[in-house]
Protein backbone atom coordinates (compact mmCIF):
# COMPACT_ATOMS: atom_id res chain seq x y z
CA UNK A 1 0.00 0.00 0.00
CA UNK A 2 2.84 2.78 0.76
CA UNK A 3 4.33 1.57 -2.31
CA UNK A 4 1.74 2.20 -4.28
CA UNK A 5 0.71 5.37 -2.51
CA UNK A 6 5.14 6.52 -3.34
CA UNK A 7 4.80 5.32 -7.11
CA UNK A 8 1.55 7.46 -7.18
CA UNK A 9 2.51 10.63 -5.66
CA UNK A 10 6.08 9.65 -8.86
CA UNK A 11 3.53 9.33 -11.19
CA UNK A 12 1.74 12.34 -10.27
CA UNK A 13 4.72 14.81 -10.16
CA UNK A 14 6.03 13.22 -13.79
CA UNK A 15 2.48 14.26 -14.86
CA UNK A 16 2.39 17.69 -13.43
CA UNK A 17 5.66 18.44 -14.97
CA UNK A 18 4.52 17.19 -18.11
CA UNK A 19 1.22 18.99 -18.39
CA UNK A 20 3.37 22.17 -17.09
CA UNK A 21 5.83 21.75 -20.02
CA UNK A 22 2.95 21.28 -22.86
CA UNK A 23 1.45 24.58 -21.35
CA UNK A 24 4.73 26.45 -21.89
CA UNK A 25 5.36 25.21 -25.40
CA UNK A 26 2.91 27.80 -26.41
CA UNK A 27 3.74 30.69 -24.10
CA UNK A 28 5.37 33.73 -24.83
CA UNK A 29 8.75 32.69 -24.06
CA UNK A 30 9.22 28.88 -25.01
CA UNK A 31 11.19 29.73 -28.18
CA UNK A 32 13.81 31.46 -25.72
CA UNK A 33 13.60 28.57 -23.29
CA UNK A 34 14.26 26.18 -25.64
CA UNK A 35 17.53 28.22 -26.73
CA UNK A 36 18.62 28.22 -23.63
CA UNK A 37 18.52 24.64 -22.95
CA UNK A 38 19.57 23.28 -26.53
CA UNK A 39 22.49 25.62 -26.03
CA UNK A 40 23.26 24.69 -22.32
CA UNK A 41 22.88 20.71 -22.92
CA UNK A 42 25.83 21.25 -25.76
CA UNK A 43 28.43 22.72 -23.52
CA UNK A 44 27.90 21.75 -19.91
CA UNK A 45 24.38 20.92 -18.91
CA UNK A 46 23.54 17.22 -18.75
CA UNK A 47 19.92 16.58 -19.95
CA UNK A 48 19.22 16.89 -23.79
CA UNK A 49 16.72 19.42 -25.03
CA UNK A 50 14.95 16.43 -26.77
CA UNK A 51 12.56 16.57 -23.31
CA UNK A 52 11.46 20.02 -24.19
CA UNK A 53 11.53 20.33 -27.91
CA UNK A 54 9.37 17.13 -28.65
CA UNK A 55 6.42 18.76 -26.55
CA UNK A 56 6.34 21.40 -27.76
CA UNK A 57 6.43 20.06 -31.61
CA UNK A 58 3.71 17.56 -30.14
CA UNK A 59 1.44 20.99 -29.34
CA UNK A 60 1.89 22.98 -32.70
CA UNK A 61 2.51 20.37 -35.70
CA UNK A 62 2.82 23.29 -37.71
CA UNK A 63 5.93 24.34 -36.33
CA UNK A 64 7.37 21.28 -35.88
CA UNK A 65 9.98 21.74 -38.50
CA UNK A 66 10.42 25.40 -37.64
CA UNK A 67 11.03 24.24 -33.93
CA UNK A 68 13.56 21.38 -34.46
CA UNK A 69 15.30 24.07 -36.76
CA UNK A 70 15.51 26.59 -34.15
CA UNK A 71 16.89 23.78 -31.60
CA UNK A 72 19.45 22.19 -33.89
CA UNK A 73 20.68 26.59 -34.39
CA UNK A 74 21.07 26.62 -30.79
CA UNK A 75 22.39 23.23 -30.32
CA UNK A 76 25.02 24.27 -32.31
CA UNK A 77 25.96 27.29 -30.99
CA UNK A 78 25.72 26.26 -27.84
CA UNK A 79 28.64 23.39 -29.77
CA UNK A 80 30.72 26.20 -30.34
CA UNK A 81 31.25 27.56 -26.74
CA UNK A 82 31.90 23.81 -25.93
CA UNK A 83 34.52 23.62 -28.09
CA UNK A 84 35.71 26.62 -26.86
CA UNK A 85 35.49 24.92 -23.26
CA UNK A 86 38.18 22.34 -24.65
CA UNK A 87 40.30 24.39 -26.81
CA UNK A 88 40.93 27.15 -24.18
CA UNK A 89 39.53 26.06 -20.84
CA UNK A 90 40.37 22.28 -20.58
CA UNK A 91 42.36 21.90 -17.61
CA UNK A 92 39.47 24.11 -15.74
CA UNK A 93 35.61 23.71 -16.90
CA UNK A 94 36.47 21.01 -19.71
CA UNK A 95 37.72 18.93 -16.68
CA UNK A 96 35.32 19.67 -14.15
CA UNK A 97 32.40 18.60 -16.39
CA UNK A 98 34.12 15.59 -17.51
CA UNK A 99 34.79 14.76 -14.12
CA UNK A 100 30.98 15.16 -13.31
CA UNK A 101 30.14 12.65 -15.53
CA UNK A 102 32.79 10.31 -14.53
CA UNK A 103 34.25 10.22 -17.56
CA UNK A 104 37.98 8.33 -17.82
CA UNK A 105 40.65 10.97 -19.35
CA UNK A 106 41.60 7.79 -21.63
CA UNK A 107 38.95 7.46 -22.83
CA UNK A 108 38.70 11.45 -23.37
CA UNK A 109 42.29 10.92 -24.98
CA UNK A 110 40.84 8.37 -27.09
CA UNK A 111 38.02 10.57 -28.23
CA UNK A 112 40.50 13.02 -29.12
CA UNK A 113 42.46 11.24 -31.36
CA UNK A 114 39.96 9.89 -32.76
CA UNK A 115 38.24 13.24 -33.83
CA UNK A 116 41.78 14.25 -34.85
CA UNK A 117 41.98 11.39 -37.26
CA UNK A 118 38.44 11.73 -38.59
CA UNK A 119 36.25 14.32 -37.94
CA UNK A 120 33.66 12.70 -39.07
CA UNK A 121 32.86 11.18 -36.45
CA UNK A 122 31.60 14.52 -34.65
CA UNK A 123 28.46 13.62 -37.13
CA UNK A 124 28.48 10.31 -36.27
CA UNK A 125 28.57 10.28 -32.37
CA UNK A 126 26.39 13.74 -32.49
CA UNK A 127 23.54 11.82 -33.91
CA UNK A 128 23.37 8.78 -30.66
CA UNK A 129 22.55 9.56 -27.09
CA UNK A 130 25.85 10.38 -26.04
CA UNK A 131 25.54 13.54 -24.63
CA UNK A 132 26.68 16.50 -27.34
CA UNK A 133 28.79 18.33 -24.54
CA UNK A 134 31.40 15.31 -24.47
CA UNK A 135 31.42 15.32 -28.72
CA UNK A 136 32.06 19.47 -28.56
CA UNK A 137 34.24 19.76 -25.88
CA UNK A 138 36.29 16.85 -27.02
CA UNK A 139 35.96 18.70 -30.56
CA UNK A 140 38.30 21.84 -29.10
CA UNK A 141 40.82 19.51 -27.18
CA UNK A 142 41.51 17.19 -30.18
CA UNK A 143 41.78 21.12 -32.03
CA UNK A 144 39.77 19.93 -35.29
CA UNK A 145 39.79 22.36 -37.62
CA UNK A 146 36.91 24.76 -36.95
CA UNK A 147 35.20 24.51 -40.00
CA UNK A 148 35.20 20.75 -39.98
CA UNK A 149 33.66 21.13 -36.59
CA UNK A 150 30.72 23.39 -37.60
CA UNK A 151 30.07 21.65 -40.38
CA UNK A 152 29.73 17.94 -38.73
CA UNK A 153 27.90 19.77 -35.63
CA UNK A 154 25.42 21.23 -37.59
CA UNK A 155 24.56 17.75 -40.19
CA UNK A 156 24.42 15.90 -36.80
CA UNK A 157 21.73 18.43 -35.03
CA UNK A 158 20.02 19.08 -38.23
CA UNK A 159 19.24 15.28 -38.52
CA UNK A 160 18.80 14.52 -35.27
CA UNK A 161 15.74 17.15 -34.86
CA UNK A 162 14.87 18.41 -38.15
CA UNK A 163 15.37 15.12 -40.11
CA UNK A 164 14.15 12.37 -37.59
CA UNK A 165 12.31 14.15 -35.03
CA UNK A 166 10.86 16.56 -36.62
CA UNK A 167 9.61 13.85 -39.47
CA UNK A 168 8.37 11.88 -36.96
CA UNK A 169 5.86 14.44 -34.92
CA UNK A 170 4.87 15.98 -37.77
CA UNK A 171 3.46 12.36 -39.11
CA UNK A 172 2.84 10.70 -35.97
CA UNK A 173 2.13 14.06 -33.80
CA UNK A 174 -1.38 12.93 -32.54
CA UNK A 175 -0.53 9.33 -31.65
CA UNK A 176 2.91 10.28 -30.03
CA UNK A 177 0.63 12.41 -28.08
CA UNK A 178 -1.83 9.73 -27.31
CA UNK A 179 1.24 7.47 -26.34
CA UNK A 180 2.76 10.10 -23.99
CA UNK A 181 -0.12 11.01 -22.25
CA UNK A 182 -0.83 7.10 -21.31
CA UNK A 183 2.49 6.16 -20.94
CA UNK A 184 4.41 9.17 -19.63
CA UNK A 185 6.67 7.52 -17.01
CA UNK A 186 7.70 4.50 -19.17
CA UNK A 187 8.62 6.81 -21.90
CA UNK A 188 10.69 8.55 -18.99
CA UNK A 189 12.52 6.01 -18.04
CA UNK A 190 13.36 5.30 -21.59
CA UNK A 191 14.46 8.21 -22.36
CA UNK A 192 16.31 8.36 -18.99
CA UNK A 193 17.73 4.57 -19.86
CA UNK A 194 19.13 5.74 -22.93
CA UNK A 195 20.42 8.72 -21.56
CA UNK A 196 22.72 7.00 -19.53
CA UNK A 197 23.43 4.75 -22.26
CA UNK A 198 25.03 7.18 -24.11
CA UNK A 199 27.43 8.08 -21.05
CA UNK A 200 28.55 4.37 -21.20
CA UNK A 201 29.41 4.22 -24.37
CA UNK A 202 31.83 6.60 -24.30
CA UNK A 203 33.24 5.49 -20.76
CA UNK A 204 33.25 1.40 -21.75
CA UNK A 205 33.47 0.91 -25.10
Amino acid sequence: MVDDTARAKRSGVIRRGYAWMMAKAQGPQALWALAAFAFAEASFFPIPPDVMLLPMMVADRNRAFRLAAWCALWSVIGGCFGYLIGMFFWDTAGMAIIHLFHIPLAKVDHVRDLYQANAYWIAIQGLTPIPFKLVTISSGLAGVFFPYFLFFAALARSVRFVVIEGLLVHFFGDQAKEILDKYMEAALVIFLIAVVAGILVIVLV
